[in-house]
Parts: structure tokens; sequence; C-alpha cells
């Protein structure tokens, strides 16, 4: 009787186990979802945006919103894939001109994209004004276009027309354009773009600047990771695991570290990030009573790759620096504290409660955090450095790292050299960033919940900070592999002790 019922147990689940296998269901990245599936998700888009975007108007009068919202609505009376979706989203994203909000796919869309092997753009570019300049290559047999190669057109469409097209696409503060030329520039994004717009065949047809400066064509295949045989790999190096400890290590110093150079009497600090975990405090600390100790007259920071964070880090990195006391600022406030479709936002109930002790509602209707609008930070007295700062901007400085560069901007012992940051000088949209799920169709956006002001007077322009010496990209360094912005401060440093 026992074995006759261990059988049918047996049995059973065997069967249960087949029929969660058979039911679960291989992501279609193709699918196309229906007419209605996509005006109810972007119906809601729309509408979460209307309700608590704070900076929806900021930029782009309401009109003008309302007649791109239209515009893409005209446009869903067909079915289409996610993909095509996703970049309806990202054009209205895009006339909003705040760089935090972003559309992506859904969870297992981004899944799929994990461990699919599509074909992929073969080049990787450096883009800035009407210039695309070649930074790698997949096709590693290719020897035209090499490191440094200038691109003037590909499949007909010039570098001009590609830049236009694809900013339409693009989240970017305000006007800070250098913020969408590095978006692109980031590795792998142009050719993401350009497969999402504009398609994506067996091979392209690039225009380029010959070694003999000759205008030239070419055909070269896209690059299949499937056909990369591992013939073509060296052997792998059988090498130790390295222990967490290790891991951790190397971690933190990707996200900050500093060299010292005591010949120049200089130090180089990168902080490549200002987001939690990653020890900043105490490294900021450490960093400052060792440049202390050694006497150090001259400090660069790197924030070029840094997009961002935590505000009390780059807080506490201002405070190390600036002369006088300084608020973050001017005004910061949300249009909402609830919302009608809190059941589709990230969070939304936690961020409730949050809002009821740090924001008061004023007379303007709008929430404010006052706190942070009355609060000045003082310059710390320990370890403060009193030397010459050179900061080292680009368009993927962006959010708390252009408060960061906003705030020592004007002082008498700040430089900053490179580009326009990406994030605006005179504030964002940001502080609290739930994301959005639209249920049909599974897209996600990220809705900032706060308006941040640092300076009304910038406002109108809604430039990023800008440089005091601009130092931009430059095909001659590409194709060497030279860092032109870090050789200009070098350079000004040696002529400041005498060499």
């Amino acid at each position: 009787m026992k074995t006759y019922l261990f059988h049918v147990c047996l049995i059973l689940l065997i069967s249960f186990l087949c029929s969660c296998s058979a039911s679960k269901k291989v992501f279609d990245p193709n699918r196309k979802y229906t007419s209605a599936e996509l005006n109810s998700d972007f119906d809601l888009f729309r509408n979460v945006l209307e309700e608590s975007h704070p900076g929806l108007y900021w930029f782009t009068p309401k009109d003008s919103m309302d007649y791109y919202f239209e515009s893409v609505k005209s446009h869903l009376s067909d079915s289409m894939t996610q993909r095509d979706f996703r970049s309806m989203l990202s054009y209205i994203t895009s006339k909003i001109r705040c760089g935090h909000t972003s559309v992506r796919y859904s969870r297992k869309y981004s899944s799929y994209l994990d461990t699919a092997k599509l074909r992929i753009f073969p080049l990787s570019v450096k883009i800035w004004a009407d210039t695309m300049v070649v930074v790698a290559n997949l096709n590693r047999r290719d020897s035209l276009l090499r490191r440094g190669t200038i691109i003037k057109t590909i499949d007909g469409h010039s570098t001009p027309e590609l830049i236009d097209t694809l900013f339409n696409y693009l989240s970017a503060d305000g006007n800070a354009i250098v913020g969408k030329y590095q978006s692109l520039s980031n590795r792998g994004n142009f050719g993401a773009f350009y497969r999402n717009i504009f398609g994506l065949k067996d091979s392209l047809r690039v225009g380029f600047i010959d070694s003999a400066g000759q205008e030239r064509q070419i055909n070269i295949p896209v690059y299949d990771p499937s056909k990369d045989t591992s013939s073509r790999r060296p052997p792998p190096v059988h090498t130790s695991k390295p222990s967490r400890e290790e891991i951790r290590y190397i971690t933190l110093q990707a996200s900050r570290n500093m060299q010292v150079d005591t010949t120049l009497r200089s130090a180089y600090m990168t902080v490549n990030t200002f987001s939690r975990g990653n020890q900043l405090k105490s490294f900021f600390r450490k960093s400052f009573r060792h440049i202390t100790k050694l006497n150090i007259k001259y400090l660069i920071i790197d924030v070029r790759a840094n997009g961002g964070g935590d505000a009390s880090n780059s807080t506490m990195l201002t405070r190390y620096i600036s002369d006088k006391k300084f608020k973050i600022a001017d005004s910061l406030y949300a249009t909402q504290r609830r919302s009608k479709y809190s059941r589709h936002i990230e969070m939304q109930p936690l961020y409730w409660v949050m809002m009821q002790f740090i924001t008061r509602k004023r007379k303007d209707g709008k929430y404010h955090f006052g706190y942070l609008e009355r609060h000045y930070y003082k310059p710390k007295k320990k370890d403060h450095f009193k030397g010459e700062v050179y900061i080292l901007t680009g368009g993927n400085s962006f959010s708390a790292t252009a408060i960061f560069a906003k705030k020592l901007k004007g002082q008498s012992n700040v430089t900053i050299i490179g580009e326009e940051t990406g994030g605006g000088a005179y504030g964002n949209s940001a502080w609290m960033l739930p994301d959005v799920t639209l249920p049909n169709t599974g897209v996600r956006f990220t809705l900032p919940k706060f308006k941040l002001v640092m300076d009304k007077d910038l406002v109108k322009d809604a430039r990023g900070v800008m440089p005091d010496i601009e130092v931009g990209p430059q095909v001659e360094a590409i194709r060497r592999g030279i860092d032109p912005k870090v050789e200009a401060i070098k350079k000004i440093i040696e002529k400041k002790n005498g060499f």
C-alpha cells in the first residue's frame, strides 16, 4: 500500500512540474502589443507625468507638451513591439528636457538582452558638434576603420543627420548639449539607438576619411557574437579566485581613488560616483588628512565619469574645499504627495510617508522641503584644503556632481577644466526617483518627485556648469590615446612649479 501511494505521489509530482514548465512562457521580444494595450499604457504614462512630474512644463510649455503627447498617441492605432513603443515614449521624455526622466525596457526584456547574442553595431564612437570619430571596432580584422577615424556617413545618413535624429530620443537636463553628445558616446549607446531608430541590417555602408585625408566608403558587417569563435581568443589564464575582500577593494578603488605626485606637490583624486555604499565619507576624511600631512598644493578632482548619487556625499566633498558657507537649494519642492496611480509607482506608500515628515505645503500649493531650502553647510575646519583646485568635468558629470561643481564655480582658488556638465547648473528634477511600471507592456520610466532650483537666474539658459577653461575632444588625441584635459592641467601645474 505504501509503495502504491509512493508511486502515485511521484507521478503527481512529475505531472505538476511538467505542467509548470509547459506553462512558463518563453519571452518573445518580437511580440506585438495590441492598439488597446498600447493606448492604455500610454494614457497611464501621460496621466502620471501630468499629475506628479514637478518639471513637466519647466522648459517646454504645456501646449507644446500636449502636442507631443497627441502626436505620439496618433501613431498607436496599430500594434507594435515593446522596442518601438519604448522609442515613442523616449521621444516624449526628451521633450521634457529632464535628464532624470528616462524610459527603460521591461524587466523581462532587459533580462532577455543580458543573455541574447544579438547582432551588434560594430563601432564605438565619440561624438561632438557635427563630428563622429571611431574609438573601437569590434571587427578586429578591419584595418581601415581604426581608432581616430572620422566617420562622415552611415548608410547614406550624414553625421549631422544621425545626431539630430537620435537627439530626439535622448533625455538631458535643459539645454545641456554636451550631456547629449556624451550619452551617444558612452560605450555601445550610439549603436543601440541606431538599431532602435534606423534598424540594423547585415552590413553597413560607412563613409569615412582615410589616412590620406580622402573621403571613401566601405561596406562593413555587423558584429555577430555567435560567429565570434573561441578559437580566436587567447586560452584562459588560470588564476586563483579573488577573495571577497579583494573584490570589495577593487570595486572601491574603481569608484574612488587618489594618487599623489610629491614632485609636483599635487594629488589626483578620481571620484566616479557619489552613490552610497562606496565608503566615500571615510575616503574623503583619509584623503584630505593625507593631503594636509604631505602639504599638497595642487588638487585635481576628476568627476567626468560621475553620474551623481547621494547629495550628502557631494556636499561633504564640497565642504573640504568651499571657502564660505553654502546652501544646496534655493527652492526644493514636490507638486504632489499622493497619487491616484500609486499601485504602478514603486514604493509610493513609503515616499508618501517620508514626504509627510520632510515637506510642508505652502501658499504656492507646492510641498516644500524646507530644511534644505534654509540650511547652510559650513566649510570643514579640520584638513580644509586651501591650495589650488582643478575640477575635471564633462557630459557624464550629472545630478549631484553638477551641484558640486556649481557650488565651487567662481571661487578664487578653484578652476573647472573640461566640458559643460551634463547636469543643469540651474538645478534639476530629481531627489526621489521611483520607477513607474506600465502594466501591459511592462515598460518602465523614472518619475522625479522634486524640483530643485539652485540658481533661478540660470533657468532661462538652462545649461550645465560651464568650464573656466574649455578643453574638448580632439581627433588627434583620440587617435593617439591621450587625455587632453589631464595634459592641460599637467602643463598648468608644471609651469607653476617652474618646470
